[in-house]
C-alpha cells in the first residue's frame, strides 16, 4: 500500500489554482451576461443596466450577479423584470459558455455608486462647514 503525503504547499497550490479558475469563470460569466443584455434582451428598460460583478460559490453552482441601473427610479421595475427572465438568461448563458454545470443565477442590485455619492456628499458638506467656520 502506498501512502502519499500532502504538504501544506501542495494544498496552497491547489487553492490558488481553484481560485484562479473561479476568477476566470466569474469574468467569463460577467462578459457573456453583459452581451446577453446588450444583444438578446430587446427591452428599453435594460438599456442602462450594467453588470458590475459576478461572484461564484466555491462549488461553482451559484452565481451572484450584481448590476447597476442608471435611473434610480427604475431600479425596482428592472429588478422584477430581470428576476422574471433569469431562466432565459441562464439558458442563453449555457449556449454561450462551455462548462460542466451552468450556475444558478441570482441577481442583486449593486448600490456601490449610491454609497460613493453619499460619502462624497458628506465630505463636501464637511468642507463647506469648515469653510464657514474659518470665515
Amino acid at each position: 500500500m502506498t501512502i502519499f503525503k500532502v504538504n501544506s504547499d501542495d494544498r496552497m497550490k491547489g487553492a490558488e489554482i481553484m481560485s484562479h479558475r473561479i476568477d476566470k469563470v466569474e469574468h467569463l460569466i460577467k462578459e457573456e451576461i453583459s452581451l446577453i443584455f446588450l444583444y438578446k434582451l430587446n427591452d428599453p428598460s435594460f438599456s442602462f443596466v450594467t453588470i458590475t460583478s459576478v461572484k461564484l460559490s466555491a462549488d461553482l453552482k451559484i452565481a451572484k450577479v450584481y448590476f447597476s441601473v442608471l435611473e434610480k427610479n427604475d431600479r425596482e421595475k428592472v429588478m422584477k423584470k430581470i428576476s422574471s427572465i433569469s431562466g432565459f438568461i441562464r439558458s442563453e448563458l449555457a449556449s454561450r459558455i462551455r462548462i460542466r454545470f451552468v450556475p444558478e443565477l441570482k441577481f442583486f442590485l449593486d448600490d456601490t455608486l449610491d454609497y460613493v455619492e453619499k460619502i462624497e456628499g458628506l465630505i463636501k458638506k464637511m468642507h463647506e462647514d469648515d469653510n464657514k467656520g474659518n470665515n
